[in-house]
């Protein structure tokens, strides 16, 4: 129940969550939740266009199927929202980060401030590792000194975790929010709000300047709702910042048609080239994993790995590989700690936590950890790589996750397959494209 105007303040909620004094403000401006014209139904909120047979309710009522899992939107309903009214105070010097950038992140980040200070749409095509995050403070620094609200979104919701902390300590001073499916702590009227993008659709004209984070990724590549709740969250004429390292043909296509203007930083943070992957043909793979068995050679490089002490990530293509590969180890005897993680596992988070702190020797994963996750010092093995489930941008983020940290910014990336698919080719061959771009500029 919302019972703070501020609760309210750029959002839309459903009438039934307020107050009954919040009702009674004259400010607050209501609308219908499902709105039917000509015979068409549609969803307000999500936008979604709704099927009159699934959509109904008795009494010649109807709700929204599609955008459901957020609470559900019917006709009996409004959608209430208050206009975004900018109540920040004024901070001096708010961000508290002490780092520096490179002169290339520098020139990156000079360049997001004058996109947030033009209100323009830009997509920052930067390749894993770049030091995206650091590069967006000078922008956000301006923006609260501006007393503007910033949105920072993400599809995943590992990457919303590990990016609020950062966030925080960065801008010590200013008020922020972290916002997902599991939050546990109430909402709270703050001036930087990071989010999953899914949660962009409680928000209404909230956000003069927004970023995307991983745009190309799923569920929000090709997502026509989640697409639409970025226009409905920011305020018309808003800025927006996109972030990738693989833009999808969507964005590609927005730049080709100058809809968007675009900037690349084809060098990591530290300087050192992208790691390149090593491509290990195995016949018989896939039906080796579907027996619960692997090659020799892969059980010789995980048992190696772990008597080093290398910590690494595991990947499979699907969540019934994890059980398989999990079989195999058992029967190998390797003397080692794993877990096994995917997309709707209820440990998710907490298996993630025990990876970063180092109290298991590797995680077996789907392709959930493939972005938004930094393990330093890691390396990556992918069983199966030909899978039709990697794609090359999906590979190219893998390997991403090897040498991030200064100070290890090399390590191995080693693609197992039956065949060179072309996935594995357009991997190898986009990371050695963007080294081959680093060099030039180094």
């Amino acid at each position: 129940m919302i019972n703070h105007i501020s609760e309210l303040f750029g959002r839309q909620i459903n009438s039934l969550e307020l107050s009954p004094t919040i009702k009674q403000n004259a400010m607050v401006t209501f609308r219908p939740a499902i709105i039917i014209t000509k015979g068409k139904i549609r969803c307000a909120r999500c936008h979604a266009k709704l099927k009159p047979v699934e959509a109904r309710l008795p009494y010649h009522h109807y709700y929204c199927y599609v955008c459901i899992q957020m609470g559900r939107m019917d006709t009996r309903h409004s959608l209430a929202t208050f206009p975004e009214p900018n109540k920040f105070p004024v901070i001096e010097s708010p961000m508290s980060w002490q780092g520096k950038l490179t002169d290339l992140q520098q020139q990156c980040a000079n360049q997001i401030v004058k996109i947030f200070e033009k209100r323009q749409r830009h997509l920052l095509w930067a390749v894993t590792g770049a030091g995206k995050t650091e590069m967006l403070f000078p922008a956000i620094s301006w923006a609260v000194s501006q007393r503007l609200r910033i949105g920072i979104a993400s599809p995943r919701v590992d990457v919303c975790i590990e990016l609020f902390p950062r966030i925080q300590s960065a801008f010590k001073k200013v008020s922020s929010i972290l916002l997902h499916g599991k939050t546990k702590q109430p909402y709270q009227y703050s001036q930087i709000t990071i989010c999953t993008t899914h949660q962009l659709l409680r928000f209404y004209h909230a956000f003069d300047v927004m970023v995307i984070d991983e745009v190309d990724v799923f569920p929000f590549s090709g997502n026509d709702m989640l697409h639409y709740a970025v226009q409905n969250a920011i305020k018309p004429g808003g800025g927006i910042l996109y972030l990738t390292a693989t833009p999808d043909d969507v964005l590609m296509h927005k730049i080709k048609r100058k809809e968007i203007s675009v900037s690349y930083l084809p060098i990591r943070y530290h300087g050192h080239l992208l790691p390149t992957v090593k491509i290990v043909k195995n016949q018989h793979l896939k039906r080796l994993v579907d027996q619960g068995r692997l090659p020799k050679s892969i059980l010789q490089m995980i048992n190696r790995l772990v008597k080093q002490k290398q910590r690494f990530l595991l990947f499979v293509p699907r969540i019934r590989d994890l059980t398989l590969v999990s079989s195999a180890l058992e029967k190998a005897n390797i003397n080692c700690t794993y877990l096994t993680v995917y997309s709707a596992d209820p440990q998710r988070l907490e298996k993630v936590t025990a990876m970063r702190s180092q109290t298991v020797d590797f995680l077996i994963t789907t392709t959930i950890l493939e972005r938004g996750v930094t393990f330093p010092g890691i390396d990556v093995m992918v069983l199966k790589a030909d899978d039709e489930v990697f794609s090359a941008s999906a590979l190219v983020q893998i390997a991403g996750r090897v040498g991030r940290n200064s100070a290890r910014p090399t390590g191995q990336v080693i693609l197992y397959c039956e065949t060179k698919s072309k996935t594995i080719k357009s991997c190898d061959r986009q990371i050695k494209e963007m080294n081959r771009r680093a060099r030039e500029i180094k």
